[in-house]
């Protein structure tokens, strides 16, 4: 099982794809809780308004969301090659509805929610990325632990009691938690 961003679905069943007859496509297990696991992430295509370079970033930017570039994508690397979430335009057009990801990868999107992304409340917005000027920090440190636990340095156990213990540390010191 790979839970993983949507742009990385046309890898798993692509021509050089050893495995592209074995694959499926589901959304995150919810274990009755009526809340996913859902990993909804953005491109993130801002522009600094520090940026000597505004109006060529707001090309780009054009350039690399409109019909026309996922036309091109399309083109030249078949539609499963196109990037998923870019518009939702993208879902009505009949021969990307064919891609075998694209309903799933639709459905995935629409059931996240940021707003609300947990069964119990919490005092942030967003899934998997996590609002609050801590969260890169947090994910170093928390990867450094897991990372000592894969190579043997410590185990399973042992690294995920420390990564909770970092993170409800910095998340009581930031006032997130008492």
């Amino acid at each position: 099982m790979w839970i993983d961003a949507t742009v990385a679905a046309s890898f798993v069943t692509g021509k050089d794809s050893t495995v592209a007859d074995k694959v499926g496509f589901a959304l995150a297990p919810d274990n009755g809780l009526g809340k996913r696991g859902n990993w909804l992430w953005a491109w993130s295509l801002a522009i600094p308004s520090s940026s000597q370079k505004q109006d060529a970033a707001k090309a780009f930017i054009n350039w690399a969301t409109n019909k026309d570039y996922l036309a091109l994508v399309a083109e030249k690397e078949g539609w499963a090659n196109v990037p998923p979430g870019t518009r939702t335009s993208l879902y009505a057009n009949e021969e990307y509805a064919k891609v075998p990801f694209a309903k799933m990868t639709i459905d995935s999107i629409n059931a996240a929610d940021p707003t609300n992304p947990t069964v119990k409340p919490v005092p942030y917005v967003g899934v998997q990325f996590v609002a609050i000027p801590e969260f890169q920090g947090l994910g170093t440190s928390v990867g450094e632990i897991l990372s000592a636990a894969l190579a043997g340095q410590k185990t399973a156990d042992e690294a995920l009691a420390e990564a909770q213990a970092l993170v409800a540390d910095e998340m009581k010191a930031s006032g997130y938690i008492q």
